[in-house]
């Protein structure tokens, strides 16, 4: 009694401290919302001009419903990308000052196929016509937010279109620029060297450092740059089956082989079941035990398992095979017979006509012409019938006409019926004419597969509840081990495998060979995760990653672990080169070559244009570069080059006569730089101010 009076007198006091514990929760959770701090009501920003949230979800969920299969983090990523490019864009055009008129926004409209091709908008000749497409909104206030989304995009896209072509004739080639080309491709040069290559130094004896590997990243910062990033590394502990697991399954596919006595309660006796050799009811039977329906169809040697399908196909009817592994099943098959013709194989020259299920025919023609021109085609085929794949090539109006007309091989009935049924009754090198929906077809019968009826038993390779069990508790005993631990030393410990770190961006969702697993990812950002965490997530039908938050990266730059594969070969060679040029050493270039092991060769008619060297060296334009530098007879110091040092002596230089006309090389120096108008966008983005909030929505 004395302890319920204690708590009466303290009751008060324990809801006063319950409700500022909650007001305490309340208030945090307004900070960190934004209602008190940072906004959260915009997705981002670029250069200043926000994204809504609410416009940004809409955009994104349209994304979603229009693509097969896409998750949300793929269609913010898709909406993202779609909104700084118009705002990078859109700022542009107002700088110019672009403007587009009526005309112009009716001639993109009109290229929309929805709008342009659609039969309520053309007139009698078939045309689009303004008229009716103007007279179709305004009597249908309905549809005018659809046009006013659809005028929207096609502002922005004739805009794109006149700033794409303001860049395009601000990209020029100059005469000098074509006469330089001329004379890289026309000079040449003859001359004698010595190289003392950088694979005659062990790479094990060069050592690059993390820090060696930062400050050559820092020099050259704009290849190198790079979003923020977090690495992770991890362990698989798959969830698979045991050699128990495996060994047991197989037991139990072969004891279906044979018949067996089973009790039977309602009768009381023992009932004697048949097994799979002897079954009556083979589809019942295969239902009933395996984890792959029943099968009629009649299969191809091609189409069976590799590994076993000479053994498979050559199984006479009533005769049965296996135990065998089919990916990730044990099975057991049953030969059902033979067939022949399964599949064919045949080319054909369409031949299309106006109204003909056809689209896009090469020439229009009526039914009557395009008779008569299969016909024609016909009669020179069965005249010689090594002519079919040309005349496929110049006459078909059929996309398999870039193939010669092989359509390759297919089943009964996945053609048209009057296609199907002269393929499948005829045999091997038998032409024909018929007529489908699509117009008048040549056919030529090509091939013929012959198929056997399998009734398979198949029975799925996977963990016991044993095994699975087993699996978790190691699982969880690595996370909870590794959470105080050495992450490395407590997997070797455990025997478990580290696997390679990855480095991923914020809205990545591909985590390594793992593919998509955003929810790691997400974890790895979240406020709440500290470097060091560790966490296990479970991942179906594959096991249990147990995570660990190794390191983020701020820099701006790629990590070391990325960088190191790109960059270590170069550094290790800037090394070499310091030990090799102390070798090269001489009054002479015989003398340099002697002192550095190696011997003299020769170089010639070399231009800049290809400067390439003898005996599968490759390229180096440094060396040719400083050969044509030189004068006659001249020796030049050491020179870093892709694959060693070079000391080169110039023999002769012979320049290309005077052209009066570089034209054509303008002309090809200009081809080169056609695809320049393209890195307006990535150079726009990357002196931009963006700001990337889609974390704070859980994307």
């Amino acid at each position: 009694m004395a302890v319920l009076a204690k708590i009466r007198q303290r009751s008060a006091l324990l809801i006063g401290v319950i409700a500022l514990a909650l007001f305490a929760f309340i208030i945090q959770d307004l900070f960190t919302r934004g209602s008190f701090g940072q906004s959260s009501k915009d997705v981002g920003s670029i250069d200043g001009k926000d994204i809504s949230f609410e416009d940004f979800r809409v955009k994104v969920s349209n994304v979603e419903k229009s693509g097969q299969g896409i998750t949300s983090t793929e269609a913010a990523n898709r909406v993202w990308d779609q909104e700084v490019s118009i705002a990078l864009l859109s700022a542009q055009f107002d700088k110019l000052g672009l403007r587009v008129g009526e005309k112009h926004l009716l001639e993109v409209l009109k290229a929309d196929p929805n709008i342009g091709k659609n039969p309520m908008f053309l007139n009698a000749a078939g045309m689009f016509d303004v008229a009716k497409f103007k007279e179709y909104f305004k009597t249908n206030p309905e549809a005018a937010q659809y046009l006013s989304q659809k005028e929207d995009d096609a502002e922005l896209n004739a805009k794109y279109q006149i700033y794409n072509t303001l860049v395009k004739a601000g990209l020029y080639t100059t005469v000098s620029e074509g006469k330089l080309k001329y004379e890289m491709e026309a000079n040449k040069v003859n001359f004698a060297y010595a190289a003392a290559l950088y694979s005659s130094i062990k790479d094990s004896d060069v050592k690059i450092s993390d820090s060696d590997i930062v400050d050559y990243m820092k020099k050259n910062e704009k290849k190198f740059k790079a979003d923020e990033t977090r690495e992770i590394q991890y362990v698989l502990v798959e969830d698979k089956a045991s050699k128990e697991d495996e060994a047991e399954i197989k037991a139990k596919i072969t004891a279906l082989l044979n018949g067996r006595v089973e009790y039977n309660a309602k009768t009381g006796k023992n009932d004697t079941l048949a097994g799979f050799r002897n079954a009556t009811n083979i589809a019942e039977f295969v239902n009933s035990n395996s984890d792959v329906p029943y099968d009629s169809t009649y299969v191809a040697k091609n189409a069976l398992p590799a590994v076993d399908a000479d053994k498979l196909f050559s199984l006479p009817a009533g005769s049965v095979y296996g135990p065998y592994v089919y990916g990730k099943y044990y099975a057991i098959s049953k030969s059902l017979g033979f067939k022949a013709g399964v599949n064919a194989k045949a080319s054909h020259i369409l031949i299309a006509y106006e109204g003909s299920q056809t689209p896009n025919a090469k020439e229009k023609r009526t039914k009557e012409e395009a008779k008569a021109k299969a016909e024609e085609i016909l009669a020179q085929v069965q005249a010689n019938p090594d002519s079919f794949m040309m005349l496929a090539f110049t006459s078909s109006d059929d996309s398999s006409a870039q193939q010669g007309g092989d359509l390759g091989y297919f089943g009964p009935n996945q053609m048209v019926k009057p296609f199907n049924d002269f393929v499948f009754n005829n045999g091997i090198g038998k032409i024909g004419l018929v007529e489908t929906p699509f117009g008048f077809h040549i056919i030529k019968i090509t091939d013929k597969q012959d198929g056997i009826r399998l009734a398979t038993i198949a029975q799925k390779i996977e963990p016991s509840e044993a095994t699975s069990d087993k699996v978790f508790t190691l699982a969880t005993k690595f996370e909870m081990d590794a959470a105080d631990k050495d992450f490395n030393a407590t997997a070797k410990e455990l025997g478990l495998k580290v696997a390679a770190p990855v480095t991923a961006k914020a809205m990545d969702e591909q985590f390594g060979p793992l593919g998509n697993q955003r929810n790691i990812i997400r974890w790895a950002y979240d406020k709440e995760t500290n470097k060091g965490d560790v966490k296990r997530f479970e991942i179906a039908n594959v096991g249990h990653v147990i995570a660990q938050y190794k390191s983020e990266n701020k820099s701006g730059l790629v990590s070391v672990t990325l960088a190191r594969p790109y960059v270590e070969p170069i550094l290790k060679n800037k090394k070499k080169a310091e030990m090799l040029k102390a070798k090269l050493t001489g009054s002479s270039l015989e003398a340099i070559a002697k002192s550095a092991g190696v011997t003299v060769q020769q170089a010639a008619n070399v231009t800049m244009d290809n400067p390439v060297l003898p005996g599968g060296v490759g390229q180096e334009p440094k060396v040719v570069g400083n050969a044509f530098a030189l004068t006659a007879n001249k020796i030049s110091a050491p020179i870093e080059g892709n694959t060693g040092v070079y000391v080169v002596k110039n023999i002769s230089t012979i320049k290309a006569p005077a052209a009066a006309n570089h034209a054509e090389y303008v002309a090809k120096v200009k081809a080169q730089s056609a695809s320049d108008a393209s890195r307006i966008l990535p150079a726009l983005k990357n002196n931009a101010k963006i700001e990337d909030n889609r974390l704070q929505f859980n994307y």
